[in-house]
């Protein structure tokens, strides 16, 4: 059965949704987007998502087309019609079509562009690589400076995750000054000496959603938070080590550049840290 899809107002089969070639997303990558969990049929943590997104949008003097309550029922009717119990809402807002290719931005009276469609994910929560690990190498981080802001311009993540997959591995951490900024699609960590240890937020690595979220959990839990740079020696070293994202929630690695962790098991923390996350977070979805 074909998805039901939206775009620009419509709730249209997925075939029938067509965007026109002169769109900025299209031509320029300029555009952001967002990506929701959806666990029981229930969204989780919108309120992050939509905030991120108006972020976002404002720092790239971008509008949006729709009104953020607006925004949640577009969610829920998409994961009705589409019977999705577990799986991803994929949003996406591009500056929309000028009629033409042009470098500098159009008029304000060109409207927006805006796509919601959802992907069935069963069994994202029970995920076996989460009892496993995954494994991860590093490469050199070589992209833009303004990675805070969620772009659609995601051809160099997309690189390294095929530098990962012909590396017989799951994932790239990315390197910038002989330090980790952050995964490919996801937040970096550590655990050392019970210390949990994440890059702070800056220009440089994306303001999670779930890394927020997670970091609270863990200080209410009475876990030491660190916020502070790490290398890729010290992770190799660590007790543990973890990533963050939103389609993958907590997600324990156990290997890093084909150097074992300790006895190359997810440790204690990532598991106890993914337990709560999706017990609290299944609580304030809406």
């Amino acid at each position: 059965m074909s998805r039901t899809v939206y775009l620009n107002g419509e709730y249209l089969p997925e075939a029938e949704a067509k965007v026109s070639i002169f769109d900025r997303g299209f031509v320029m990558g300029d555009g952001v987007y967002e990506v929701t969990s959806v666990l029981d049929g229930k969204i989780l943590e919108f309120p992050g998502h939509s905030a991120r997104l108006q972020r976002s949008l404002n720092e790239l003097e971008m509008k949006c087309p729709v009104t953020m309550p607006e925004l949640l029922a577009i969610h829920h009717e998409l994961v009705k019609v589409n019977n999705i119990d577990e799986g991803l809402v994929y949003l996406q807002i591009t500056r929309g079509n000028p009629g033409d290719r042009d470098f500098a931005y159009p008029d304000d009276n060109v409207e927006p562009t805006i796509v919601l469609f959802t992907q069935a994910k069963p069994g994202l929560a029970a995920d076996p690589k989460a009892k496993k690990g995954i494994k991860v190498i590093s490469i050199p981080d070589l992209r833009w400076h303004r990675r805070d802001i969620k772009t659609v311009q995601l051809l160099y993540p997309s690189m390294a995750k095929m530098a990962a997959k012909k590396a017989g591995v799951d994932d790239a951490w990315f390197v910038e000054d002989g330090k980790v900024t952050e995964g490919s699609s996801n937040n970096a960590y550590i655990v050392k000496n019970g210390q949990i240890i994440t890059r702070e937020l800056s220009h440089d690595i994306l303001h999670g959603i779930t890394r927020a979220s997670v970091l609270k959990m863990a200080a209410e839990a009475q876990m030491e938070v660190v916020e502070r740079a790490f290398t890729i020696e010290e992770a190799q070293n660590a007790d543990e080590a973890f990533y963050t994202s939103a389609s993958s929630f907590v997600m324990p690695v156990v290997e890093i550049d084909g150097k074992a962790l300790k006895d190359g098991k997810p440790g204690p923390i990532a598991a106890r840290l993914r337990e709560i996350y999706l017990e609290e977070s299944k609580k304030t979805a809406v």
